[in-house]
């Protein structure tokens, strides 16, 4: 495993022209772009050279250095990882929080005929009559908000019986590879700690969970 201070050398090699050739290096140079003193970055560049993720030639003017295809390797591994941190388009959220028990409200929308036809066309299932309520941990809050950048999917709302009933939105996701929804009504102001989840079936049968047990949500 290469130790991080190396992996900054490395990097610092791999934009004075490593990767591209074979370029002049310093201990002193790659000393002041790292912070550190010539000596550390002389021990650095060693140990890079030791793992094998540089060649160097010693000349009269300097070194000369080049990356070879296992340091690049190692670069191409910590880009990876930051495109899979910050690209934020087809990744993956996780919501984490403990069920709670909810007003029972759900159970009567999710059981009307006009929002269970959108959600069929919307999320691919007709929701099982309520949700499952979940109070997210203070961790996942930062998350949920993130989820606003997102395309959610509007449900009209309708008139039935004298009564009016709100557009929502939802959005897929999935709890244990069960396809989820969580929803929304847009009328309302909703705790920016809870969140309300739909299924095809009765979650917390199917996942066996009770109040206060923990929840995880996966939002792709």
């Amino acid at each position: 495993m290469v130790l991080a201070e190396d992996l900054e050398c490395l990097k610092a090699i791999a934009l004075m022209g490593g990767c591209k050739g074979s370029a002049w290096v310093s201990s002193q140079t790659i000393g002041e772009v790292l912070k550190a003193s010539p000596q550390t970055a002389s021990r650095r560049i060693r140990a890079l050279e030791n793992q094998a993720l540089i060649t160097r030639t010693m000349t009269p003017d300097g070194q000369h250095i080049s990356v070879t295809k296992q340091g690049e390797d190692e670069l191409r591994r910590e880009y990876a990882d930051y495109c899979r941190l910050f690209a934020y388009d087809g990744s993956r959220y996780l919501l984490t929080g403990i069920l709670i028990n909810g007003l029972g409200e759900g159970r009567y929308y999710m059981s009307l005929e006009p929002y269970k036809k959108q959600f069929l066309r919307s999320l691919g299932f007709e929701p099982f009559p309520g949700t499952l309520n979940i109070r997210l941990n203070g961790q996942s809050i930062p998350t949920r908000k993130k989820l606003e950048a997102l395309k959610w999917i509007p449900v009209q709302g309708f008139s039935a019986d004298g009564r009016t009933f709100g557009d929502v939105r939802c959005l897929a996701c999935r709890i244990n590879d069960i396809p989820c929804g969580i929803v929304v009504p847009n009328r309302t102001h909703y705790p920016e700690d809870i969140i309300e989840v739909i299924a095809a079936i009765g979650l917390r049968d199917a996942l066996k969970i009770k109040e206060n047990d923990t929840v995880n949500v996966e939002v792709s």
